[in-house]
């Protein structure tokens, strides 16, 4: 005979090895075992998302999190599982827009510029010195491009997936993404 802690493990593997319906299922009856695992599923791909949408603000991880307390409150927001990580994704993204939209920014060309005493005007960039100039630019892009490239490029989304997270269609999708990288050239081209 199984004991009873037996069973409940095997329970929760079997949960586990469900896919995002049943996991979905399980936490609109209140699971935190199965909601967990939705958590541990996509927290990374959200948060990576909002990270890179907020320019790595310090506030990434309570916009993700965000993301799945709406889930918690009522799984049955998702009409489709198959569409779960869009669906987050979506969220957390809008969360990002709504935050940038209510804070006051700062005016960022009159910031004072600190020289990098070890930096040589003639020395080539290495590779983490490009990615934070290229972040830094992409920070200053339109909320909805910052959001595509997020999508397309760092998350590996096709043109009608991130269409489906941003709601939109996907000539808007490449559009977006035109836009997006005709700026990024031009910003770089300097450097």
């Amino acid at each position: 005979m199984t004991s009873r802690k037996g069973s409940t493990g095997e329970a929760i593997a079997n949960l586990i090895d469900n896919g995002d319906a049943a996991l979905l299922a399980a936490s609109a009856r209140g699971d935190a075992v199965a909601f967990r695992e939705l958590v541990d599923r996509y927290y990374r791909p959200v948060y990576r998302l909002v990270w890179r949408m907020t320019s790595c603000h310090a506030d990434s991880e309570d916009i993700a999190q965000e993301a799945f307390v709406k889930l918690w409150r009522d799984p049955r927001q998702v009409r489709e599982a198959a569409a779960l990580k869009g669906w987050l994704m979506r969220v957390a993204s809008n969360a990002v827009i709504d935050r940038s939209r209510k804070r006051v920014h700062a005016d960022i060309d009159g910031a004072i510029e600190i020289a990098d005493p070890k930096a040589v005007a003639s020395a080539p960039l290495d590779q983490r010195q490009a990615a934070r100039l290229v972040d830094s630019r992409i920070a200053l892009l339109p909320d909805r491009q910052r959001q595509v490239l997020s999508l397309v490029y760092f998350e590996g989304l096709s043109n009608i997936e991130a269409a489906a997270v941003m709601e939109t269609t996907v000539e808007a999708v490449e559009s977006l993404l035109g836009r997006a990288r005709r700026s990024l050239k031009e910003s770089l081209a300097s450097e």
